[in-house]
């Protein structure tokens, strides 16, 4: 006498929701958090700028680099890294020591990251999954 036991699998990780809720979830991820990278960046050259012209903020964008990676940048304004203060006349050139936008951006962003992507992990994208 033989015995049979029969399991069926069935549900989202086994039909191929959760895996497709999951690659949509990384770009998701990924997109709002470089959105919100240059909405902080804008905000703190809003902050800090002096004399702003409109045009180093105009060069403000995001691109995506490969299908994995975005890059915010200010499209390689050759005064950028003066304005950042990681450029050859910054101190001790001269007494300009740049305003360290971008430095406090990627701080803060690094921070904020992981709770916004496990909320919109939480919010958008478990649902589908159950």
């Amino acid at each position: 006498m033989a015995d049979e036991i029969r399991v069926t699998a069935t549900g989202p990780l086994f039909d191929g929701r959760a895996q497709a809720a999951v690659a949509r979830y990384v770009d998701d991820a990924r997109d709002t958090l470089a959105a919100r990278a240059e909405d902080m960046v804008l905000a703190e050259l809003g902050r800090v700028l002096r004399h702003p012209t409109g045009y180093y903020e105009s060069q403000i964008r995001t691109e995506r680099v490969t299908p994995d990676t975005d890059r915010v940048s200010d499209g390689g304004v050759v005064y950028g890294p003066w304005l950042e203060g990681v450029g050859s006349r910054n101190s001790p050139v001269t007494r300009f020591a740049g305003y360290g936008h971008w430095r406090r951006v990627k701080t803060q962003l690094a921070r904020e990251a992981p709770d916004t992507a496990q909320q919109l992990l939480q919010v958008r994208y478990l649902p589908e999954m159950r």
